[in-house]
């Protein structure tokens, strides 16, 4: 089970570059797997801080998401179901860290720039639609 969080600030959206495997090379929300006996909101925030340096305030559940990846032979090779949340900016300071090989504020017209990994652009574009409505109500 995983976590991600998908962070609005000022018509933007927080992407990390992917820089292990699986999907390398490739931008997403930040995120990843939580640990034995960890909170969902606890795992976020975590996440967050170990990739972005940023601290975040969770809002809610955004979306469950299930990513399945087989390898050439079209076996299974992961199987994830992704905890996202929308999540507010409430400090520290923006830099890459651990698994992240980049991040960056992404304005809605610059996304299809970014090689996003599949099924995340689709999430994001809803959040950025109903998303705000959230971010502005609390």
């Amino acid at each position: 089970m995983g976590v991600g969080a998908i962070i609005l600030n000022r018509g933007k959206v927080l992407l990390v570059q992917r820089a292990r495997a699986p999907l390398k090379g490739l931008w997403s929300l930040p995120g990843g797997v939580l640990h034995a006996g960890e909170r969902l909101r606890d795992g976020v925030c975590r996440e967050v801080r170990e990739e972005t340096g940023l601290e975040v305030e969770p809002l809610g559940i955004f979306e469950v998401f299930e990513r399945i990846q087989q390898d050439a032979r079209g076996r299974t090779q992961y199987h994830y179901v992704l905890v996202d949340y929308l999540c507010r900016p409430k400090g520290g300071a923006l830099r890459a860290a651990d698994d992240a090989g980049a991040v960056q504020w992404v304005a809605r017209e610059d996304l299809e720039r970014y090689p996003i990994t599949p099924g995340t652009l689709e999430v994001i574009r809803r959040a950025m639609r109903k998303g705000r409505r959230r971010l502005l109500a609390g």
